[in-house]
């Protein structure tokens, strides 16, 4: 299931779907009257009112009123989520080691409660970085190895588009992800997902390289890899290529007044 929604549950009914939320690493939202209790670097109380919760699979943990883009309280990623009823109203905790702070919502009054899968392996794309990698890559093949022959750009398959297609020297298929920052394991999983994606797909491509009996090479594209993403791109299979991204776009920055 990839989202479930329930409008002004009972306590036990919103519990549930916390611990099924929790268990599956959906991102949760609450719409409830609650108060807010922190305790850390500091001590702070938020009186009843009724406010947006999330919580979202790494951990982080937000709370938004009517007004503003930051949260009103928030603890980051790695934070520990616990949910459990007490003396009739539903409680949620978010508990962080280092440093130690401990962000306690209770609700008294929920609306809706509602979680999602949620499937997204893309990053923020500042300057237009990665296009223009893309397009240094098609310019100079070389870069990512001697005798490496691209064929397609943005290849479409179920969860995404493949950066680049290509061949290397011995004719074997390489699917090529661009990363413009220092890449972690999203990025080694949105390049897995992919190489699943064209394997499960009947194509030209695929049909070629069974023929020729050639393999598939994934290929991870970046100027650095997170230490948690080099343990994984080894066990996966996959290879790095540490590659900077150009710092200078090259755009068309005419402007013409055809369309007026």
């Amino acid at each position: 299931m990839k989202y479930k929604i329930l409008e002004k549950p009972s306590y036990d009914e919103a519990y549930d779907l916390v611990h099924e939320a929790l268990r599956k690493r959906a991102t949760i939202v609450i719409f409830a009257c609650c108060k807010v209790n922190y305790e850390g670097r500091a001590l702070s109380e938020l009186n009843w009112g009724e406010r947006i919760i999330m919580i979202k699979p790494d951990g982080a943990f937000l709370i938004h009123q009517e007004k503003k883009v930051e949260p009103v309280n928030w603890q980051p990623p790695k934070s520990r989520t616990r949910c459990y009823i007490k003396n009739d109203n539903l409680f949620l905790e978010s508990h962080r080691r280092t440093p130690k702070e401990l962000l306690t919502v209770e609700i008294k009054k929920i609306q809706f409660i509602t979680f999602a899968n949620i499937e997204d392996f893309e990053e923020l794309e500042q300057a237009g970085y990665e296009k223009d990698m893309g397009d240094m890559i098609m310019d100079k093949p070389h870069m990512i190895e001697e005798g490496f022959t691209p064929t397609a750009r943005e290849y479409s398959v179920e969860h995404g588009f493949i950066d680049i297609l290509g061949k290397d020297s011995d004719n074997n298929l390489m699917i090529l992800e661009l990363k413009a920052r220092k890449a972690g394991v999203t990025a080694v999983k949105q390049l897995k997902r992919y190489i699943q994606d064209f394997e499960n797909t009947e194509n030209d491509y695929l049909k070629d390289c069974k023929a020729q009996k050639k393999k598939i090479r994934g290929l991870l594209v970046a100027p650095s890899l997170m230490d948690d993403a080099q343990e994984m791109i080894e066990e996966e299979g996959i290879e790095f290529v540490a590659i900077e991204p150009p710092r200078e776009l090259k755009r068309d920055k005419k402007v013409t007044l055809d369309a007026f």
